[in-house]
């Protein structure tokens, strides 16, 4: 078994064994880079959007107790009952900026906790990765949180792998921690593209070449 969240309270952590277990023995799990999860203090988990499956696979493996943001549309639905069940959820509005959320979150971090936050902003369609939107690095740099880039692919091939009574290869990589300068704290959301930029080409490089969406052309093999 991996590690888990010590902080975190016995049904968060036992959630935890019984989701490494599931995964374990339903598909064919490669996880790498745990050492780079900052052991204590805030951290923003930044990990690209493929599948309903990313959240589950995320929250096995992190060893930190994390909070995550999702859509309004899952508040009064299953999935939102269950991901306020297992964590805290922040939930926000897509496509504008939920100020109110962005404080929930940077309050979240300002505490010592982990923000989990697709910096996509929404699910790829395409498989490959989408435009990055600006709310991690924003939230970096309000708070001066370093930001884990995140890989995960394979886990949109769980169901149709299921329904050949196959096991598929899913992958979760946690890269080193970035870390944006202090003067990022001064600029204003739309002058932190930059930085976005970066986090998306490092995502990029962590994923296969099918993956890697609109930043294909940004990365030399």
């Amino acid at each position: 078994m991996r590690p888990i969240a010590p902080e975190a309270p016995l049904f968060y952590r036992g959630l935890q064994r019984v989701m490494q277990w599931l995964i374990e023995h339903l598909t064919r799990i490669e996880v790498r880079g745990i050492e780079n999860i900052p052991t204590t203090g805030p951290f923003i988990l930044a990990p690209n959007h493929l599948h309903v499956f990313d959240l589950p696979v995320a929250f096995a493996y992190c060893p930190r107790q994390v909070c995550v943001f999702a859509a309004n549309k899952w508040r009064n639905k299953l999935g939102g009952w269950v991901m306020k069940l297992v964590t805290t959820t922040i939930f926000v509005a897509r496509g504008e900026a939920d100020r109110r959320a962005l404080s929930q979150a940077l309050e979240v971090l300002r505490r010592g906790g982990v923000m989990a936050i697709a910096p996509e902003g929404t699910r790829s369609r395409t498989g490959g990765l989408l435009p990055g939107k600006s709310g991690v690095v924003y939230l970096a740099a309000r708070s001066g949180a370093p930001i884990v880039p995140t890989a995960m692919w394979g886990q949109e091939k769980v169901m149709p792998a299921w329904a050949r009574l196959r096991r598929a290869e899913v992958h979760l990589h946690f890269g080193p921690p970035i870390y944006l300068p202090a003067e990022a704290a001064q600029l204003r959301a739309g002058e932190l593209d930059g930085y976005t930029e970066q986090l998306m080409v490092t995502l990029a490089r962590m994923l296969p070449a099918a993956y890697r969406g609109v930043y294909a052309d940004k990365v030399q093999d």
